[in-house]
């Protein structure tokens, strides 16, 4: 039977993720989250005891995929730090190109309930946000950056600029002059070729 909650537990999750990322917090009810998953809103309630820890769960989830996802493109990319940046910001026009982009769920999460302190979104969000940019920092520097921290800083700064308009305008055009202007800081503060 453990195999079988653990099993409903994803399909909840699954079904929490594309709700409340597609239509945000407030307009999705438990019932819908349960009849999404195809349970019924007793055995959604057996595993949450409510929307907020529904919310956390969901989040923390979708933060370990995201990061694992982030981690091994990181890894992948050879070069310099020009190649690495470019390539970080090639990913993120070829989502903002697909049929199903909705920018980050965590920003829009973060967004919409930032008016609730200590509410887990906000913490999850931040969480999730400060590790991508730690991440994007240590590559940076195991490529030879000098000041790391700040560019990290600074290229997720566009990254984000970059979801937002690309999400509101619904044309990527928006992360290409992100990606150029992430380059040329790259260029101008390192010496990489742009």
């Amino acid at each position: 039977m453990p195999r079988d909650a653990g099993i409903t537990r994803q399909r909840i999750l699954a079904a929490a993720h594309q709700m409340f990322f597609r239509q945000g917090f407030a307009r999705v009810t438990m019932s819908d989250i349960a009849s999404a998953a195809g349970l019924t809103k007793r055995t959604l309630y057996h595993h949450f005891d409510s929307k907020d820890s529904l919310l956390e769960a969901m989040l923390e989830h979708q933060h370990t995929l995201s990061t694992r996802t982030y981690e091994k493109s990181f890894r992948e990319t050879a070069g310099g730090p020009d190649a690495f940046v470019r390539r970080l910001f090639d990913d993120l026009e070829a989502w903002a190109d697909s049929k199903t982009y909705l920018g980050s769920g965590f920003t829009r999460l973060a967004s919409e309930l930032g008016d609730l302190r200590g509410h887990p979104a906000m913490r999850l969000a931040q969480l999730h946000k400060a590790t991508l940019e730690a991440m994007l920092s240590e590559h940076l520097a195991s490529r030879g950056t000098a000041d790391a921290d700040l560019l990290a800083r600074q290229i997720w700064v566009l990254m984000e600029g970059a979801m937002i308009m690309a999400l509101l305008h619904k044309d990527s055009a928006y992360v290409r002059v992100a990606r150029g202007a992430a380059l040329r800081l790259v260029g101008s503060m390192y010496g990489a070729a742009g």
